[in-house]
């Protein structure tokens, strides 16, 4: 196994290749171009589908199709593209097609900015399609974990039949790290996809892939099917790490970008005698609900470090329960958090205590 240097969206696009991707579907939009310009070139020589579609609208709707074909199907987009492409989201959610999407968050709301920032979590989270449906969402600290969980997002979207989204921020998507593409994952197994429109050698008959249901006996039949699969998926498929909590007084919960950042600020106040700990959620849903219940009962309070004004706060004062006190330090507009403002959050805890 060797390592290279690669830009965060070269990577993006490499791992995708490497993960068994048969086509691409995509609009350009900053931070994220460089996934498609490297697709179009990769996947043309590995003999897969590259489009750049009309609009994100479009191309949403062809991962729609090709998922329906049994394909390994892909689309990114950054924040404002994500948002056009809900109501496809929404469909292939519904129709139970297992799809990956990359979102690379810029800064907003509206067209914002091309900076970096994390204020795109409800719209992964919660979603903007409409109905009860899930999408699993992924949030890498680092190039190579991006990489190793878009090798996993392929495998969890076949395994689920349920649309998969890896949530970075425009730092990682346009900073360089040195990456080894060959690091093996875990590899699961996946059904042969039978139910796919050209899965019909299996059985007799057709497949027909739909998310209409005007008859309400059975589209509630189908919610709740569909509520059984999310639960599974809570189960089995929650990620998150505990960092520094032995003997810590204070506990940041952050993720992606800023979940790096803090880990600086750490060091910083361990060189000040005060010991603080992480938690790193690495699925945002499902939530991993479950660290909260590992915190040592001697920690002080909880401190939301967010680039956004505090999206992700909703989720840390459910898991929490009441338990701690819960402060927020939060940037937005493409502001990035320094280590250094980060410890100062902390050294002042009560000025930051939230209701």
């Amino acid at each position: 196994m060797s390592k290279v240097l690669m830009k965060g969206n070269e990577a993006i696009a490499r791992a995708a290749i490497l993960a068994g991707c048969d086509a691409f579907f995509g609009y350009p939009i900053t931070p994220q171009n460089e996934i498609p310009e490297y697709l179009s070139k990769l996947m043309k020589e590995q003999g897969r589908i590259f489009v750049q579609a009309e609009s994100e609208v479009a191309a949403i709707n062809m991962v729609y199709g090709a998922a329906g074909a049994g394909a390994r199907v892909m689309t990114s987009s950054s924040s404002v593209g994500i948002a056009l492409k809900q109501e496809g989201i929404s469909y292939i959610a519904g129709s139970e097609l297992p799809c990956v999407i990359v979102s690379v968050m810029r800064a907003g709301p509206g067209l914002g900015g091309i900076q970096p920032s994390q204020g795109d979590y409800f719209q992964a989270t919660r979603g903007g399609g409409n109905g009860d449906y899930n999408v699993v969402v992924l949030a890498p600290e680092s190039i190579q974990e991006t990489v190793d969980l878009m090798k996993q997002a392929f495998d969890i979207a076949d395994a689920y039949r349920n649309p998969v989204m890896v949530l970075a921020d425009g730092l990682i998507g346009q900073m360089m790290e040195s990456v080894d593409l060959d690091k093996p994952i875990k590899k699961r197994h996946v059904e042969p996809k039978t139910w796919a429109t050209t899965g019909t050698d299996h059985h007799e008959g057709r497949n027909v892939i739909n998310s209409l249901g005007l008859d309400p006996v059975y589209l509630e039949k189908h919610n709740l099917a569909l509520q059984k699969k999310y639960n599974e998926i809570k189960k089995h498929e929650v990620q998150y790490e505990m960092y520094n909590m032995e003997h810590a007084e204070y506990v940041i919960v952050a993720y992606g970008t800023v979940a790096r950042i803090s880990r600086s600020a750490i060091d910083i106040l361990k060189n000040q005698g005060i010991h603080v700990g992480m938690i790193r959620p690495i699925t945002l849903w499902p939530y991993p609900k479950q660290a909260f219940d590992l915190i040592p009962k001697s920690v002080k309070g909880l401190m939301v470090v967010e680039m956004s004004m505090g999206q992700m706060l909703d989720d840390v004062l459910i898991s929490n329960k009441g338990r701690f006190k819960v402060a927020f330090h939060g940037r937005a507009g493409g502001m990035v958090p320094e280590p250094e403002e980060i410890a100062e959050a902390i050294l002042h805890f009560d000025e930051k205590v939230v209701d």
